[in-house]
């Protein structure tokens, strides 16, 4: 064999489905395939037209195109793509561009039949688990309403913005603002470069309140390299960064040179018909009392969203969105009610709010990072109204409280950075049955309000720690295998016998807290601090995990997500509880079929983890 076809045999014997092939049919595959080099932007497939060859890329990258260019996947070296017409209808639904210059092998539709008829499994590769599971993660995408919260910023930036130079005076500046009648000023450099963002609300805290001499250059009241939006980033992406941060403004940039400018009142302006501007206002409201019910509005919308076909990332993003906004508005009433705060301190969430990934059915998660000059004989009369106050009024609004008390109203989830390192520590070196359920939580850590460096500090330890701690990432790998997916061994689906949920099966406990799990798991080993589990994938795939099968757990992830917002959303609309608990029987037989799909991935990983780990040993 010549050295090339060495080279594509080792190459194929690294990348599904082709690893599992016998070393003769690797060999005799390799001599059927053809090198094509594509250059950047360049289409070998177009949408609408026959395709009659199964392309494997072997460097560089192909995105993966829908109706209206939208993307629905990025495909990279050891990936496959064009298979879909080679089993079925050979007109093709997808664009394929290559995102940057790639070599990719092909394979001609006869000798590709060939192959999966004498290689069931290839076939069945092709055909089953991955295109399911895909196709059902885009449909749910492509299923999501063009509404307002879709519409381009371009449509709402104001372009005729208020600039000045980093040395025009403080007093010059508030003067050009009055004269504009505008709340802001946007600091450039001559090549219309954006330095920073000066609002009404600096002039007040950073020069009145603070006695700064006006004369002074506004460079040193800006805000400085400012959180910035693309003018063709949605409504949602910047309702939801003023939400979070608590700003009015958002500068709009391309290509590093200043657009304009959108604000909050832009943004409402467009939502106040939809029912989603609830959402946003919820930071308005002046007492504990107009607060009552307003997280429970916020998951009916987000139900509304849902059954209008929201995806499970916007849903989960808007009950995130109210969850966070009406903590922080309790947090600031509580010190209005008691007065500045004695020390510094963080009012953080952990699980899934900390995780931004909040169902219709998420309760209260939450704890407070103290300053170290905390005194519990001073201080903690005060910390113990306080979150009190907050976890209650999260209750009233209707966040259920915790029933395993993880909350901030609760004095074991009140430290001071000092005993938070120390407590992660604890955890870390002897991961104990309790250790292990508050390193599932605690790990999953954002801070809402207050010191953002007392949390992020606490945050940042914990994960260093983590990093080089085998004996718990073992203990969190076997958690996570024996979360078992509700599957028998022939794949039928197994549901609950008896009880209240008889004839369900449980979508979370089976599904989606075993690729949290597993997300949280690569995280940690990598010493990554980044708390969103498909963003947690993304980063392990090609690394902790394959790429192939980073790719497999998200879309079952956003699958099963789906599953469990439909089902909540209807439950919702019937006055019920939303739960988890599922009836298969509700479901069509494609929705079972992709739901075994999405189990079986989840089982793989988990036996993959068997082995990288020693869990059986634990």
């Amino acid at each position: 064999m010549s050295v090339e076809l060495d080279e594509v045999v080792s190459f194929l014997a690294h990348h599904e489905p082709f690893s599992h092939l016998p070393e003769e049919e690797l060999a005799a595959l390799s001599t059927q395939l053809s090198i094509v080099y594509l250059r950047r932007g360049d289409r070998p497939v177009h949408r609408g037209e026959t395709n009659e060859k199964l392309h494997i890329i072997r460097t560089g990258a192909v995105d993966v195109l829908g109706e209206d260019e939208v993307l629905l996947d990025r495909r990279e070296a050891g990936l496959t793509f064009g298979y879909s017409t080679l089993q079925g209808e050979p007109i093709s639904a997808y664009d394929m561009v290559a995102v940057e210059d790639s070599l990719v092998f092909t394979l001609p539709q006869e000798a590709f039949s060939a192959l999966a008829q004498r290689n069931p499994d290839i076939a069945r590769f092709f055909s089953a688990q991955s295109r399911q599971v895909r196709a059902a993660a885009r449909e749910l995408a492509d299923a999501a309403p063009t509404d307002v919260l879709r519409t381009p910023l371009v449509e709402l930036t104001r372009t005729d913005v208020l600039t000045s130079s980093a040395d025009t005076t403080i007093a010059q500046a508030a003067q050009l603002m009055t004269d504009r009648g505008v709340s802001s000023l946007l600091v450039t450099r001559t090549d219309n470069q954006l330095e920073g963002i000066v609002t009404d609300r600096d002039l007040r805290s950073r020069v009145l309140a603070a006695g700064l001499d006006p004369a002074q250059p506004v460079g040193e009241i800006m805000t400085p390299n400012p959180l910035t939006v693309s003018t063709d980033a949605p409504a949602m992406e910047a309702l939801l960064h003023m939400a979070e941060r608590g700003i009015h403004h958002l500068p709009v940039v391309d290509d590093g040179r200043l657009h304009g400018i959108v604000t909050q009142s832009d943004v409402t302006r467009l939502l106040h018909n939809d029912p989603v501007y609830l959402a946003a206002d919820l930071s308005r409201r002046t007492s504990r009392q107009e607060l009552t019910g307003a997280f429970t509005e916020a998951t009916h919308l987000a139900g509304r969203f849902v059954e209008r076909g929201s995806t499970p990332a916007e849903a989960s993003s808007l009950v995130t969105l109210a969850a966070d906004a009406v903590a922080r508005r309790l947090c600031t009433l509580a010190e209005e009610e008691l007065g500045p705060p004695p020390v510094e301190y963080a009012f953080v969430a952990v699980g899934s709010q900390g995780r931004c990934e909040m169902a219709l059915a998420s309760d209260q998660d939450n704890a407070l990072v103290l300053a170290d000059d905390y005194d519990a004989s001073v201080h903690g009369e005060y910390f113990a109204a306080l979150s009190t106050f907050v976890c209650e009024g999260l209750a009233d609004a209707g966040q259920i409280l915790c029933p395993g008390d993880m909350m901030a109203m609760t004095p074991e989830w009140r430290m001071t950075c000092s005993e938070w390192t120390e407590t992660f520590r604890r955890w870390i070196r002897d991961p104990q049955p309790d250790a292990l359920l508050n390193a599932q939580i605690f790990f999953d850590f954002r801070v809402l309000y207050g010191s953002e460096h007392l949390g992020r500090g606490v945050h940042t330890a914990a994960v260093e720690m983590g990093k080089g701690a085998t004996r718990l990432h073992a203990h969190l790998a076997s958690l996570a295998a024996r979360r078992e997916p509700p599957l028998t061994f022939f794949r039928g689906l197994v549901v609950e016998r008896d009880g209240d949920y008889a004839n369900t099966l449980d979508i979370k406990k089976g599904g989606t807290a075993g690729i949290v799990q597993m997300g949280r798991l690569f995280a940690l080993a990598s010493g990554s601090s980044v708390v969103d589990t498909r963003q947690r994938l993304r980063e392990a795939a090609g690394d902790a995990v394959s790429r192939q099968g980073a790719q497999e757990l998200l879309d079952a992830f956003d699958f099963l997500r789906a599953l469990s917002f439909q089902h909540q959303a209807r439950q919702l609309r019937e006055g019920v509880q939303p739960d988890y608990h599922i009836d298969p029987k509700s479901l069509g037989r494609l929705e079972r079929e992709r739901l075994r799909d999405a189990f079986r991935a989840i089982k793989s990983m988990q036996n993959a983890l068997a082995t990288k780990y020693p869990v059986r040993n634990i």
